[in-house]
């Protein structure tokens, strides 16, 4: 299963940008686990989206754990919509990423 990470600023960007190596740090380790599939900003910058893999079984469990480990979070600079997303059109090609 996909589940989309909307995140939200809910602090001046300053203070994010301070934030944002280690976030894109801790999201490059899931990367290599091949959690995220793509990241990015939103444009303008007032957050962000993670497109992720999480287990069938209990997607939430899996989003709130993912969640919890992001710099943005622990530091309180963010606010999460964690999405379950169940693809139909084009899951081949997200499974082939």
């Amino acid at each position: 299963m996909y589940a989309m990470m909307i995140v939200r600023y809910r602090r001046p960007l300053a203070e994010v940008e301070a934030a944002t190596e280690a976030h894109r740090a801790y999201l490059k380790t899931l990367e290599t686990q091949g959690i995220v599939v793509a990241s990015g900003p939103m444009d303008p910058r007032s957050g962000g989206m993670i497109l992720v893999r999480v287990q069938d079984e209990n997607p939430l469990a899996d989003l709130d754990t993912l969640r919890d480990g992001d710099p943005f979070y622990q530091q309180g600079l963010a606010n999460y919509e964690l999405i379950p997303w169940v693809v139909r059109q084009g899951k081949e090609g997200l499974d082939r990423i």
